[in-house]
């Protein structure tokens, strides 16, 4: 009777135990350029209390919004030792890790959305998995529009770019070739210092979405706008895969959800948001001016020699460049 009284005894006391302890709630600290108060934080936020209500706690999620962890190297440099877990970043951020991630915004590959998102519905999925492959769990690709060339004296063609001062994303080394390849002067600059180097006459061009233009604040140093799809620019959220491999199965699938339906929806809506800040731009006082039809075609032919010299350099796959170089030509056989 006392043996069995002692396990009786014991088992309850274990049983207390096992009610009493909480599991310590898993917390993804993110960071990104995107000002507080923005529709994207608050979309942003109501996904982390999503996900913290279906995870009952578990997995919580605390963004650091308007670019004040700093910008993408060293944010990359805080997942790597743990103080973030992650960042909404652009593809230039990670080209050092997974260098075909770029492959989409390589200068002049697209004529407009339809085409970018033809070759994204046969592309996207091999690129997410080439992510997660280098590290970085990510929950689908948003649009960002098309670049566009800002200055401040018109840029109608070759003529108008050539010795001009323009920004490149630091790191991305394929954008930084193809603007020397047009005999344009590139200034590499992180993104947090961009107005300051309009400012002080730093640099004369930058190329950017319209929406990230009004957002950054950019468009008040600037006069003109030149209508061209210069590059295609997308954004998205990475994760360090080893934070969220410590999470459950469950957790996991709940996050990715929640996530993935945040990022097709902006991947729609932020189209719709370029197109109404390019309008803003031109109320705002900014003129527009056209660029060449014919020198278009010049500078695609220039690219392309720079383009196929980057890949046998080992900055993207080749072979995944005319994959998507072929999808390119497939659409506009079908769309003529």
């Amino acid at each position: 009777m006392t043996i069995s009284f002692n396990r009786i005894v014991v088992a309850l006391l274990v049983t207390a135990m096992f009610c009493c302890t909480t599991v310590d709630a898993a917390t993804f600290k993110i960071a990104t350029v995107t000002p507080e108060g923005s529709q994207w934080m608050k979309d942003m936020r109501a996904g982390a209390a999503e996900i913290k209500e279906r995870t009952e706690g578990r997995v919580l999620i605390k963004y650091f919004g308007g670019g004040i962890m700093g910008n993408d190297k060293k944010v990359l440099g805080q997942i790597r030792i743990g103080r973030l877990q992650g960042g909404a970043l652009t593809p230039s951020a990670l080209g050092s890790r997974y260098p075909d991630i770029n492959i989409y915004g390589m200068p002049l590959v697209f004529d407009s959305e339809e085409e970018a998102a033809y070759v994204r519905q046969r592309l996207d999925e091999r690129l997410s998995e080439g992510l997660e492959e280098a590290g970085f769990v990510t929950f689908g690709f948003a649009a960002g529009g098309f670049a566009n060339i800002l200055s401040n004296t018109p840029v109608r063609g070759l003529a108008d770019l050539k010795g001009k001062r323009v920004w490149v994303l630091e790191g991305d080394t394929i954008s930084y070739a193809s603007m020397e390849a047009l005999s344009l002067s590139p200034v590499t600059l992180p993104l947090t210092d961009v107005l300051t180097g309009l400012q002080t006459g730093l640099i004369d061009i930058v190329a950017i979405p319209p929406i990230a233009a009004l957002v950054l604040q950019w468009h008040t140093k600037i006069k003109y706008i030149t209508e061209m799809p210069l590059a295609y620019s997308l954004g998205f959220m990475a994760i360090d895969k080893r934070a969220f491999d410590k999470i459950s199965t469950a957790d996991q699938a709940v996050f990715r959800e929640v996530m993935t339906a945040i990022y097709a929806n902006f991947d729609k809506q932020n189209l719709i948001d370029n197109r109404g800040a390019f309008d803003a731009l031109i109320n705002s006082g900014i003129e527009t001016t056209v660029f060449d039809p014919d020198e278009i075609v010049r500078i695609r032919a220039l690219l392309e020699i720079t383009n196929r010299e980057l890949g046998a350099k080992g900055e993207f796959t080749i072979e995944l460049y005319d994959e998507m170089i072929g999808y390119v030509d497939e659409y506009r056989s079908e769309h003529p």
